[in-house]
């Protein structure tokens, strides 16, 4: 049975997080990437693995 979700950003499986559309970002991500600066190298990081949350389908 699993525990929980896997994040996106660490790629590992977590069950606490935020859902983010369709994907889940993990509290300890969440923190590290509110608390990391943009001329800080570890941002690029965070923007690229962002880049795969994809917006869900709307229907109407």
């Amino acid at each position: 049975m699993s525990k929980g979700k896997t994040c996106i950003i660490c790629d590992k499986e977590k069950s606490m997080g935020i859902h983010l559309y369709t994907s889940f970002i993990c509290v300890e991500c969440e923190k590290e990437i509110n608390s990391t600066q943009t001329s800080d190298e570890k941002y690029k990081y965070f923007v690229e693995k962002l880049s795969r949350v994809k917006n869900p389908p709307l229907y109407s």
